[in-house]
């Protein structure tokens, strides 16, 4: 996944994108969330992306949450 998800303070302001393109993790998951075939989104609006990469958005969220510390107040 690291070669497919890049951040760069100079793209996108730091926010995570697939590698090589301006396309950001967070616009593929919401076409991800409205049900959006990954093929679909590769055809119909990121061409320049492919069906792993969209898989990769989808881990590099799975992972941000596995990662992320949840405190729960009694």
């Amino acid at each position: 996944m690291k070669d497919r998800i890049s951040v760069s303070p100079t793209v996108h302001f730091g926010k995570p994108c697939v590698a090589g393109t301006r396309v950001t993790v967070q616009n593929i998951l919401e076409l991800v969330r409205e049900s959006i075939s990954f093929e679909q989104i590769v055809e119909d609006y990121y061409p320049d992306v492919e069906v792993e990469d969209v898989r990769a958005c989808v881990q590099y969220a799975i992972n941000v949450i596995a990662a992320e510390d949840i405190n729960v107040a009694a």
